[in-house]
């Protein structure tokens, strides 16, 4: 029997993902057919390097496509609602402090497709979101990073 990740996401996210899933299949591939119908015009299509770079998109796309439609028939809405407030969870914001750099920092935990690490929203997956997912406030906690090994002390719990 196959083994079927499931892929956690909040509700923004799940919509998010919808509206790639949309676009892909009605207007990217719109995109992409007029492009190869173009390129069916410049004649023989052997040494046509129009016509491959369309061609190459289209597979691309629909790769593409594939993988976004997996996720998302396998996504599971995570609400920072269902969260008890005192636990961190997959959904709810949580100040820390970077016991290293002595500085605070309020992270948003993501599923997967909503990461944006810039602006403080960090996937489900990453190693400071593993460590702190399942801890309370007071809680010191520590990330196996690619540069090492970070200590964070969870300071609050918001929604």
């Amino acid at each position: 029997m196959e083994n079927i990740r499931e892929f956690l996401m909040t509700q923004e996210e799940q919509d998010k993902l919808k509206e790639q899933i949309d676009y892909l299949k009605n207007e990217k591939r719109k995109e992409i057919a007029e492009k190869i119908n173009v390129a069916r015009g410049y004649g023989d299509l052997s040494e046509n390097s129009e016509y491959d770079a369309a061609k190459a998109e289209q597979a691309e796309n629909e790769e593409l496509l594939k993988d976004l439609e997996h996720r998302l028939k396998y996504s599971k809405v995570v609400s920072a609602d269902a969260s008890d407030g005192k636990t961190v969870n997959v959904g709810v914001t949580v100040r820390v402090k970077n016991m290293e750099l002595k500085n605070e920092m309020t992270l948003s935990i993501t599923g997967t497709i909503g990461a944006d690490p810039m602006n403080g929203k960090i996937s489900i997956e990453s190693p400071i979101a593993k460590a702190l997912i399942g801890n309370k406030v007071g809680a010191t906690v520590v990330a196996e990073t690619p540069t090492g090994p970070k200590k964070f002390k969870i300071l609050e719990i918001l929604k």
